[in-house]
């Protein structure tokens, strides 16, 4: 019983991380587009620079190809959930948008179940 338990639980956090991949991947690489005016404003607005528009983006793209191989898809979705930590709280202070800051939010809750269960399910298969 517990192992079927087991199998299901991993096929949905795979899902999950296919599903996060995919999102990350598309808006990471949106924010290298110069025809996406909405990042450029962004982060014209959050006043630290369009180099961190980048390096937003390639955190963002790396990290959901991290997010696919097994080994690393503890640590891509802590860091994808440090990102989307700061994304939320940058909405809500300083572009003072809170209804934009929910769309972060979200993913930061799937990111943190994703990154603790990838990191204490695995460690608990092993010790059995």
């Amino acid at each position: 019983m517990k192992a079927d338990w087991d199998r299901v639980l991993n096929l949905t956090l795979w899902i999950l991380q296919c599903l996060l991949a995919l999102a990350f991947l598309y808006f990471g690489a949106s924010k290298f587009s110069p025809h996406e005016i909405f990042w450029i404003e962004t982060f014209a607005k959050i006043g630290i620079g369009q180099w961190f528009r980048y390096f937003t983006g390639s955190l963002e793209v790396i990290c959901a190809v991290l997010l696919l191989i097994p080994r690393t898809s503890a640590i891509a979705a802590a860091l994808l959930a440090c990102t989307m930590a700061g994304a939320t709280l940058t909405h809500i202070f300083t572009l003072r948008d809170r209804y934009v800051a929910l769309f972060p939010a979200f993913f930061l809750l799937i990111l943190i179940a994703v990154a603790r269960r990838r990191r204490f399910g695995s460690r608990a298969v092993k010790e059995n």
